[in-house]
Parts: structure tokens; C-alpha cells; sequence
């Protein structure tokens, strides 16, 4: 497992000694909810959990939150179209992908390995060039990025399952942060870029403008905010208010 995920890093990032390392840090990611997690917490879904909260444990950890260096993808954007990078390989296992989101130029081939016992049954939401196909355990399949746009892969034989990728021409380098929220992206031309976090195939919090020259930049001092507290407290909040309403309805259609 850890020689595919190095095997990813190393198909991602620059192997040139003169690129410069843009190191930054995003903040507030703990705040972000998957939308598999929004979908499943819903009763008509009629899905099932066996979490319960605790009222003596704080609400900002009882909170779930993402796991950073799979789902959030840092992306350092060039001013006009950058060449696609070598095959990048995706394993699937556990449940998920690594990545879960993954940010590339089009024409990006990337390479599905099964690292599961069982077999998966990966297909592409809404486009036609990713049909439904079985991989077994330690089988590989290929499939490129088409164009531009956010392209959603779903698992037919596991529903929770999901994975987005981004097509974008203007990709030069991407990053996945540490539990800490730290990451470094080496770009190997100098000019204007801007860096953007992406989490579930959408754009997250503003984006930050950099001038790449020889030397590296240290980009901690202003971290990228992907993730609001406030509106995380009051998603969940009336969530709690709901589900207290449901439950009370409930009680009363049981005394009927």
C-alpha cells in the first residue's frame, strides 16, 4: 500500500532539482463533510450508523472530517495549458480510493488497482467513456481524463464508494496536505499561478495568487481557508434540531 500511494506522489510531482517548493498550510478542513457522509445521515436513504453522540464530548469532535491527504487536493494553477503528467495510479481499497480527489490536466491516464480481496465495479456518473467493468483482486484498469470538467466515478457493487476527478488544462502541480493540513507543491516553471484546494471535485475556499521565481516561497503565513466553523456549527445544529423533530413525530404516531 505504501509503495502505490509513494508510486502516485512520484507520478504527480516534478522530479526536476531546480523546481521551486511552494510549502503552505490549509486551515478549517476539519469543518468540510463528504457528501457520501451528507447523503447517508439522511432517513429516507435508509442507511444505517452505529454512531451515537456523546454530550460530554465536545461538538467539534464528535464532528466527522476528512481525511486530508486523500480528499483534499491542492492545486497549483498555471496562467495557460500545461502537458499532461505520467500515468497516475489510483488504488482502490478499504472502501475508498486514494485519492479521493485528484486534480490533473485532461489526457491524464490513470491507472485503477484493485487492492481489495474482492472485486470492484468502478463506472463513470453521467459520461459515457467509463462503462461499468469488473476488477478483480489485483487487477489494473485504465482510463484517461476526456476534457475539462468534474468527472465523478461511482463503485456499482459498493455505493459509498466515490471519487472525483478534475479535468483542468492549466494544472502544473498538485499536493496532498498532512493531518496537520501541511503541504508542498513543486512547480518547475517561474511565473504567475494561482493555488486552489479542491475537495469532492468542487473548489474550496479562495484561491491565492503566487509569483514563482528561482527560490522557494513559504506560503504559511496566510493559510487557504477551505472550511468555515460557523457554518459547520449551524449544518450541524439544525441537523440535530431535525433529527430531535423526527424523533418526537415519531413518538407520536407510536402512542396513536
Amino acid at each position: 500500500m505504501k509503495a502505490s500511494w509513494a508510486a502516485l506522489l512520484i507520478a504527480l510531482v516534478p522530479a526536476s532539482a531546480e523546481a521551486a517548493k511552494l510549502r503552505g498550510r490549509v486551515d478549517g478542513f476539519r469543518n468540510l463533510l463528504n457528501p457520501v457522509w451528507a447523503e447517508a445521515k439522511d432517513p429516507k436513504e435508509h442507511g444505517y450508523s452505529f454512531r451515537e453522540p456523546v454530550p460530554t464530548v465536545r461538538a467539534e469532535f464528535r464532528r466527522l472530517f476528512p481525511h486530508a491527504p486523500k480528499e483534499i487536493c491542492i492545486a497549483a494553477l498555471a496562467a495557460g495549458p500545461q502537458k499532461s503528467p505520467p500515468p497516475v495510479l489510483v488504488r482502490i481499497g478499504g472502501g475508498r480510493t486514494t485519492p479521493v480527489t485528484l486534480v490533473v490536466p485532461p489526457g491524464t491516464r490513470l491507472t485503477f488497482q484493485n487492492t481489495d480481496p474482492f472485486k470492484h465495479r468502478l463506472h463513470g456518473v453521467g459520461f459515457p467513456t467509463f462503462q461499468p467493468a469488473d476488477t478483480v483482486r489485483g487487477a489494473t484498469r485504465e482510463w484517461s481524463v476526456p476534457g475539462p470538467g468534474v468527472f465523478e466515478i461511482r463503485d456499482e457493487l459498493a455505493p459509498s464508494l466515490r471519487m472525483w476527478v478534475v479535468g483542468d488544462p492549466t494544472v502544473a502541480a498538485i499536493a496532498y496536505p498532512s493531518m496537520k493540513g501541511d503541504f508542498a507543491l513543486s512547480v518547475e516553471q517561474p511565473g504567475e499561478y494561482t493555488v486552489q484546494a479542491f475537495f469532492a471535485g468542487k473548489k474550496v475556499g479562495p484561491a491565492m495568487p503566487v509569483t514563482v521565481k528561482e527560490a522557494d516561497l513559504d506560503l504559511t503565513k496566510t493559510p487557504l481557508k477551505v472550511g468555515d466553523e460557523k457554518a459547520a456549527a449551524a449544518a450541524e445544529k439544525a441537523d440535530a434540531e431535525k433529527a430531535k423533530a423526527d424523533a418526537e413525530t415519531d413518538a407520536k404516531g407510536g402512542d396513536k
